[in-house]
Parts: C-alpha cells; structure tokens; sequence
C-alpha cells in the first residue's frame, strides 16, 4: 500500500521500522561495551589480587648522605644472608616467603636495625648515613612499634633500656617484637639473666604457641636457666674439625677465647677477623677455640681459608641442639667467652671492641 509517498511493510511505516533497527543496534553496542568494561574491571582485579597475595615480602629504602654502598640482611630464624646494593641513595630488597621472618640490617659501623618481615607486605626504610640510630622502619604494626621503641629508647642509658624492654615484652606477648627484644637485652650482653630469660620467654611461647623459633629458644633456655655466667669454666671436651680434641683443661694462654660463629653473620665473622690479627700480633698468648654454627663445616671453611685461620673449629653440625653448645650457655651468634690463664670466665659476649680491649689487657 502506498500512502502519502510513505512505505508500510506489514502495516508498519518504513521510517518506524529504521527507528527499532536502529535501536537494536544501539542496544547491541551497548552491552558490547559494557562486556568490554567488565572483562576490563575483572582482569584489573584479579592481577591486582595475584600482585598482592603473591608471598613476596618488599622492602624500600632511602638513605641521605649516602650515594653507593652495601648493607648486609640477615635471618634470625634461618640464618640466610643477602647483600644489598644502594644506588644513587635508594635500594629495593625483595624475596618469596611462607612466613614471619626477623631480618636484621647490619652496617659497616656494626650497628642493626630489625625488620618484621611477612608475605605481600611493603615496608619503606628511611635514614641518614650520619645519623643511622634515627633510621626508621614502617609499613606494618610490628616495624612501626620496633621503631618506636629504638627512637624513644636512643638516648636512654642501658639499665632503663632494659626496663622498657622488659615492660614491653609484658606488654605485647604475641608480638614478634617482644621475642627479638627478648634476645637482644635479656641474652646478648655480657651477663645473660637465664632465669629472668627463661620466664618471660615462657609467657612469650604461651601466647605463639606456633612461634617455632621461639620454642626452640624456650627449650635452650630450659637448659640454661641455672647456668652462672662467671665463675670456672665448665667442664667440656670436644673434637675439632681437623680432629683435635678440646677440653677446658687445654687453654691454658694468657686469654682463651671462645667464639660461636656462622657464615650467616656478618658481625661474628667480623669477630673471628678480630681474634685472629689479636692471635698474630700476640704469639703465644692468645689461644682461640671456634664453635661453627652452620649446619655443615664445609660451609664455613672456605671462610677460615681465606684468612688464614689455623685454630681449632668444632662443628657438630647439631647447630642449637649441640651438647656443647647447651653446655657452655651459648645463645646468640655472635658469642664469645673470655678465660684467663687459670680459667676463670672474665668476659662474656662482649661487643666486639669491648672483647678485644679484654683480650689485650690479659696479654700485657
């Protein structure tokens, strides 16, 4: 039919018709592009969930003061050690991991500063090469408490830092922090409290029940808790590497010194260099006992190649399960012993300056 110069086709007006055809396909665009905008949405998405849960822990650094150089990281748990470059003042440092490590930053002046590590975090560490006791550390609740603490505590004589140490580990018993503060104050100085140790320690293990470091330490603790850190030299015997047999009877120098030490720590391979110059430059008089912590010696040999070192090195490869390590109340590495000519303990796990002023003046 033909109406006024307009078209029908099944009684519908062809302009009506280009109207709905029209339509449609604007329709058909539009869930097109909304299809597109969700694919995009959801790709977006899932690359964002698989960036943030992908079990990589990151860490970002910037120092003032400082262009090139390198800092050494360590595990308190694992004794893994890795280098850090920085460049241009700024460094990244990044690895896979299933768990909360402890990592600590050694600096060439033998300083450290701890790091909470755990997966799918980023932490952002800023600094002064001048100033590195104002370091910071922050991006999670434990790095931002340890800073805190180290900030508000630097300028504190070492009787009230131990307090605080103490009041916070009361404090925040299901705290990582805690445990490091633990071994920091309470086992790394010249006169371990075992026994002060040993309870806080067992209020921490209560509270992570699953901490297992933190058990391992609670069971060497045990071990420990009446141990005198003065007084005679206990009674041990031991076989060296190279097959000579140690006993507390058989140092009989000047100054006897005995260092625990691994491959892993910086600051205890910086102590064999120490001991081992001290042993040169005093012939005769400064005998030297080793007590390699890693779990095979050959790992540690290459190291004591290199320098030249000739004494004895014992290593059992039982690394904290060691009898004589037990024995002799050895719990942190860097460790060291000091016993005079009649082996009477004078000295124990002194820093490193603090040892070898101990060691020269038994020699003169």
């Amino acid at each position: 039919m033909r109406i006024a110069g307009l078209h029908t086709v099944d009684g519908m007006p062809q302009s009506d018709r280009d109207a709905v055809g029209q339509g449609k396909r604007n329709v058909s665009l539009l869930i097109h592009s909304f299809f597109n905008t969700f694919l995009l949405f959801a790709l977006v998405f899932l690359f964002a969930a698989c960036s943030k849960d992908n079990g990589r822990f990151r860490m970002e650094g910037s120092f003032k003061n400082l262009n090139q150089g390198e800092f050494y990281i360590y595990s308190l748990e694992n004794g893994t050690k890795d280098t850090i470059a920085v460049n241009d003042g700024h460094f990244v440092y990044e690895r896979q991991m299933t768990d909360t490590l402890t990592l600590v930053m050694l600096f060439p002046n033998y300083s450290e500063i701890p790091i909470f590590a755990r997966p799918n975090i980023v932490v952002k560490m800023e600094g002064d090469a001048t100033h590195l006791k104002e370091t910071t550390v922050t991006g999670s609740p434990e790095n931002d408490a340890m800073t805190t603490f180290r900030t508000t505590t630097s300028e504190k004589m070492p009787p009230e830092v131990l307090k605080e140490a103490k009041k916070f580990i009361n404090d925040n018993p299901k705290s990582n922090v805690s445990v490091y503060l633990l071994q920091k104050y309470l086992l790394q100085t010249p006169t371990p409290d075992y026994q002060e140790a040993l309870k806080l320690c067992a209020m921490l293990h209560r509270q992570q029940p699953g901490n297992i470091p933190l058990a391992r330490l609670h069971t060497q603790l045990e071990g420990l808790k009446n141990y005198k850190t003065e007084g005679q030299l206990p009674a041990f015997k031991a076989k060296a590497v190279d097959g000579t047999e140690i006993t507390n009877g058989s140092l009989k120098s000047q100054a006897n010194v005995i260092v625990a030490w691994a491959t892993w720590s910086s600051a205890s391979q910086s102590m064999i260099t120490t001991l081992n110059k001290l042993r040169k430059d005093n012939p005769g008089k400064v005998q030297v006992v080793s007590i390699c912590m890693n779990g095979s010696h050959s790992e540690g040999k290459s190291f004591l190649e290199r320098d030249s070192i000739s004494w004895p090195d014992i290593c059992d490869g039982e690394m904290w399960q060691s009898p004589l390590v037990a024995s002799l109340g050895i719990s942190t590495i860097p460790a060291n012993i000091i016993v005079d000519s009649n082996g009477k303990i004078v000295g124990r796990n002194l820093s490193l300056s603090d040892m070898k002023k101990k060691v020269e003046g038994l020699v003169e």
